[in-house]
């Protein structure tokens, strides 16, 4: 069962023999080369695909023609049609595995041999290998059990339950294999293709294990083959008690088991075309057995084979130790006891002391077979289930019970070795119906694998359904009921039960069942390996990688080794009957997969879901996948719970763990397919205030190497949301698309890495704009996807916006604000963010201080509430302090902030902060003049270049014209070479002119740093209290008009700016004295002025408002109420 493929391209002999020797080399290593890619697991068709992006053996090539020139300049990447079917008329896949590396093995010259394309047609290669593979042990160890245990009816209901199982199964697989080239790797390949890496890990590690088991119940069909119907005599383990026997071979085959388990990977080990060499012979057996039990049954019609069966009473007796079916005999005219006494009575007298059931009832002897005419059929229609001990009966023999049973354990009747029930025959009997994939394991050696693969698939489960079922039939119809129960034979001197029928000889199905197993097991042994070498090399799984090294051919030898250790846990539970439920869970894992792909790519319609193979419906996956499920909890609940969770726990682990791969999956398409539905319905309404979350846009700014500068802020991001909600991390570049391309890609890796380092779970935008303030304002307008929207920015605070130059820095930031605000988004400015706390951090005891000063939607209650879901401020308590002016009542204020936060249900201390003082103090105008001189400097200063250059063209051109009235008279009389000098002069003026008007500039400069100079007064803080305290009791206008005294300036401000300094400097005094020692403050973010010409006292008035505070985060509402308190 090879799993791995490698593709070859077939190179033209006349290209090759132009390129020469090289070219030869080249060959030699391609083999290798394709594994080494391979190896590295990527999947992702383009990247191994010989046809696009591919044009290295085309470059001798150049193209010369004029008919195709507006494409010249594409050739590079996207091949001409023509070259590209050339290459497609020259490729070909081969298996990987058994052939190629034999014969690498076999070659010992500097050249391998020619790589032949693959041959089998339908039948040789499909139908024959799944008939090989799903006729097996169950069939000649267990069906005749299974058929008198659970009756004509109920055997056909679970023959029927499986078959129908495997056939939707197989048409499901049928869809999917045509659906394009399916290298060898079977049900792994189709579903990791068609569900993605986790899924495929999943259900590929589940059909390796189901395979692996597979290996060990083969073996142990061998063994037991061998030690009950060949060589009895060769057990090692000999029962002394009768109560030891089961235990006795138990121990026989867990010896036996290992060593056939040693002997045949070593088989595997040394070379894998032995095995399959040797698989038409197994194949052989198979069939001539099957045949032979039909030939059996029609020789019954005539002549029944005779195979009596000895009853004691209504029981049935075991025959090993006795050769007549009689209690005494007359020999030579004297009644003498036979050897049947002595088993049930103490001696062998007449007079000796026997079993009461021995001395009640008679012995009788029935034919085992009696044939089709004997009409046992309808005895045998019904089930006949029993507990562990229970002796097996017939109901058409009269039965005096005995007195004491205790003792029946030691007698030799026929009893069932296990408690039966229907559950357990249908996980028993589910293993003879796998082996419906070795058809496309084989993919790669079909000549037409689109074809071949549902042809013979679905032939071979039509054929071996056919058998089971006739053989169901014919079983219950041919053979005693007594005997089908005798699961070993017993009541016929130890014959397999299913060869008492065959003909010629019951050697015959014995001869064939044995070398099926060994067939079947090796085939196990080859098959698994290369499985888990397939799933390794994916490399989805990372600590199976090593698994996909091996022997220099190919060969998967680490891989064989976990093989035959999982195998050896099948081995030492011994019990064909307890590790037949276990593979059935896996198998049927896998086939639920199987039928969940198809049904998902035909419900999503995607555009490559194009199968050749027509005969599928959706309905009929999801019936199979259903079946699947339920007959994994049929056959036993606690088996499928466990296969289950493994199953769970390698798909979460390939999910956070694993590489991840791209494959065309369709569980993304059903993503997509779901995301689209659910944005659909997201747009319908705006979400309700219940529902209301932050969904982040945060701004991101990065350096000139395209490094994320504040990694703070995503980690301020993930503390916040929890993984919850959106998150967008948005970035700008300055220039154009065409010429930053690839920093903006760059940019983009660098923030999702940075992203996956804080653990941020979201989404990463970068935008290239002609300026940023454009790339910020579309980010704000189009990020997201309908319903599924940002509503509120995340961003740090411009830091350095004072000692910028460019004063684009702190504008940019302002008109962010007010984009916000038109959009009606909150906004959140981090303030210091980089001393924010990573998300290792864990902070003590301390507050989140919320100042509550306006109400606008309530996200500054919420905010805390959301920080302290997250372990870093976890143990943080929220303080909320609110502000009472001089007509608040703070004490009722107090307490319907309290019955507020109670209805809000949040814990939170609550505190009112009087602010009673309303004179405007020395140190505010004092700030307000500072403020408003350094706006005017700065609108000197910072003319741009193109205005100072607009500015003295225009001086210029004043001036040449006054120079041209001037000399009009004496220009007229000059001749040309006097134009030199006279040009001179005129660039001497222009630069005079120039320099004039620098000093000017300078001049207005000097006298803007020089005005406050001029008064010799510097006002601190402790200066302004002293000021404040002496003319405390004086009259507001008579203290205003006093400050206007001492610096006549004052007067001259603009009375807003002062009135809103005022604010900032006592806010930051109640902020400061109250918050300085929390953790974190969030501070009610004001407005921008309506007037631009004031931005830069904006920033000014924000900068005393956080003056002396480490973590601030200002919050500016949305316009939108985003908490309740009703439920």
């Amino acid at each position: 069962m090879p799993t791995n493929f490698t593709v070859v391209p077939v190179k033209d002999s006349g290209k090759k023999a132009k390129e020469g020797d090289e070219d030869d080399d080249v060959d030699d290593n391609n083999v290798l080369k394709e594994e080494e890619e391979d190896a590295t697991g990527d999947g992702v068709p383009k990247e191994n695909s010989p046809f696009i992006n591919n044009t290295d053996n085309d470059k001798g090539n150049s193209y010369d023609g004029t008919n195709m020139a507006l494409f010249e300049e594409e050739m590079d990447s996207n091949p001409m049609v023509s070259s590209l079917l050339n290459k497609l008329a020259n490729y070909t896949n081969l298996t990987q595995g058994a052939q190629e590396h034999e014969e690498a093995d076999d070659d010992e010259g500097p050249k391998k041999k020619a790589v032949k394309s693959p041959q089998m047609g339908t039948f040789m290669g499909v139908y024959l290998p799944c008939l090989q593979n799903i006729l097996g042990v169950i069939l000649f160890l267990r069906l005749t059990w299974i058929v008198g245990t659970a009756g004509i009816l109920e055997s056909l209901a679970i023959v029927v339950l499986c078959c129908s199982c495997t056939m939707l199964t197989a048409i499901s697989m049928s869809a999917i294999a045509t659906n394009g080239v399916v290298p060898a790797g079977g049900s792994y390949y189709m579903i990791s293709r068609s569900l993605g890496p986790e899924f495929g890990g999943a259900v590929g590690l589940c059909f390796y294990l189901g395979t692996t088991f597979a290996g060990s119940m083969y073996i142990l069909g061998t063994i037991e083959i061998l030690l009950t119907y060949i060589v009895p005599k060769a057990a090692i383990f000999v029962a002394t008690k009768k109560e030891d026997e089961v235990d006795a071979l138990l121990n026989n085959m867990r010896v036996y088991g290992t060593c056939c388990l040693v002997l045949m990977s070593l088989v595997v080990f040394v070379g894998v075309k032995y095995v399959n060499k040797l698989a038409l012979v197994f194949l052989a057996c198979v069939i001539l057995s099957i045949l032979a039990i039909y030939a059996g049954v029609i020789k019954t019609i005539f002549e029944p084979p005779d195979f009596p069966v000895c009853m004691l009473g209504n029981r049935t007796l075991q025959n090993h130790n006795f050769d007549s079916c009689l209690k005494t005999e007359i020999i030579d005219n004297v009644t003498v006891t036979t050897k049947l006494w002595e088993l049930f009575c103490n001696g062998p007298d007449l007079n000796a002391t026997c079993n009461d059931y021995f001395t009640n009832n008679n012995v009788t002897l029935i034919q085992g077979i009696p044939g089709l005419k004997s009409g046992v059929i309808t005895d045998n229609m019904w089930s006949d289930y029993g507990p562990l001990g229970m002796k097996v009966e017939t109901k058409d023999l009269e039965s005096i019970s005995g007195g004491d049973t205790s003792r029946d354990i030691y007698m030799p009747y026929v009893v069932n070795d296990i408690t039966s029930f229907f559950t357990l025959l249908v996980g028993i009997y589910f293993p003879s119906v796998t082996g419906i994939m070795a058809g496309s394991n084989r993919s790669g050696d079909l000549r037409d694998a689109q074809k071949s693969i549902p042809i013979g698939t679905i032939l071979a489960i039509a054929t071996t359904s056919f058998i089971y079922v006739t053989c169901v039939v014919l079983f219950g119809a041919s053979i005693e009921g007594v005997l089908l129960r005798d699961k070993f034979g017993d009541s016929v001197k130890g014959n397999l039960v299913i060869g008492t029928l065959s003909w010629p000889s019951p050697w015959v199905i014995v001869i064939g069942s044995f070398f099926s197993c060994c067939g079947a097991g090796l085939q196990s042994l080859t098959g698994a390996p290369r499985l888990l070498q397939a799933i390794a090399r994916d490399g989805i799984v990372p600590f199976l990688q090593v698994f996909g090294h091996g022997k220099a051919n190919g060969e998967p030898t680490w891989a064989l080794l976990l093989t035959g250790g999982i195998c050896e846990i099948g081995i030492l539970i011994a019990s064909l009957d307890a590790v037949a439920p276990i593979l059935s869970m896996f198998f049927l894992m896998c086939y639920l997969f199987v039928n969940l792909a198809c049904a998902v790519q035909t419900l999503l319609r995607t555009p490559n879901w194009r199968p050749r193979f027509k005969y599928y419906h959706w309905a009929l996956s999801f019936l199979g996948m259903s079946l699947c499920l339920a007959l994994m909890f049929i056959s036993s609940w606690y088996y499928a719970i466990v296969a289950m969770v493994i199953a769970g726990c390698i798909y979460k682990y390939i999910e956070y763990r694993g590489a991840e791969k791209e494959w065309g999956d369709g569980i993304r398409g059903l993503s997509l397919n779901a995301a689209r539905y659910a944005l659909i319905r997201l747009e319908e309404a705006p979400p309700h205030t219940k529902n209301w979350r932050p969904q982040l846009l945060v701004l991101l700014n990065v350096d000139s190497d395209q490094g994320v500068k504040h990694p703070r802020l995503l980690s301020f991001t993930t503390q916040l949301k929890a993984g919850k909600g959106l998150t967008i991390v948005g970035n700008v570049l300055e220039g154009t698309y065409l010429t930053k391309d690839a920093e903006a890609k760059k940019a983009e890796q660098n923030i999702k890495s940075a992203m996956s380092a804080e653990r941020t779970k979201g989404f990463c935008h970068v935008v290239v704009s002609s300026n940023l303030r454009d790339g910020f304002s579309h980010l704000i307008q189009s990020a997201g996807l309908g319903g599924m929207k940002h509503n509120s920015v995340l961003m740090a605070w411009p830091g350095t916006w004072r000692q910028s130059n460019d004063p684009q820095s702190w504008k940019n930031f302002i008109e962010t604000v007010r984009e916000t605000t038109a959009a009606h988004q909150a906004l959140l400015v981090a303030k210091n963010v980089d001393s924010f706390p990573t998300n290792q951090d864990r902070l003590g005891e301390g507050t989140i201080d919320v100042w509550w000063v306006v109400h606008d939607g309530g996200l500054l209650m919420l905010l805390p509430f959301l920080l302290r879901q997250h372990k870093v401020w976890r143990k943080c308590k929220m303080r909320i302090f609110t502000v009472a002016q001089m007509d608040d009542n703070s004490i009722q204020m107090k307490k319907d902030l309290q019955m507020f936060l109670y209805h809000l249900r949040l814990d939170a201390e609550v505190e009112v902060v009087e602010m009673h003082d309303n004179d405007i103090s020395a140190f505010t105008y004092e700030k307000t003049l500072v403020m408003e001189q350094r706006s005017q400097m700065l609108k000197q200063m910072q003319l741009s270049r193109t205005e100072r250059e607009r500015e003295i063209q225009s001086i210029t051109d004043e001036s040449r014209s006054s120079i041209r009235r001037k000399n009009q008279e004496a220009a007229e009389g000059t001749n040309l070479s006097r134009q030199p000098s006279q040009l001179g002069d005129t660039q001497e003026d222009e630069a005079q002119l120039i320099h004039d008007r620098n000093t000017a500039s300078h001049a207005i400069n000097d006298k803007a740093e020089t005005g406050p100079d001029r008064v010799h007064m510097t006002w601190t803080k402790e200066k302004l209290f002293m000021e404040r305290n002496r003319n405390r009791e004086c009259n507001a206008n008579v203290a205003a008009r006093d400050l206007f005294n001492m610096k006549p300036e004052w007067e001259s401000l603009n009375q807003s700016n002062v009135r809103r300094m005022h604010t900032a400097i006592k806010l930051n005094e109640v902020v400061v004295n109250k918050s300085q020692g929390a953790h974190l403050v969030l501070l009610n973010m004001p407005g921008p002025p309506k007037n631009r010409g004031g931005d830069e006292n904006y920033m000014e008035f924000l900068e005393v408002l956080l003056e002396g505070l480490n973590r601030v985060l200002l919050v500016r509402g949305g316009g939108r109420e985003v908490i309740t308190i009703y439920s």
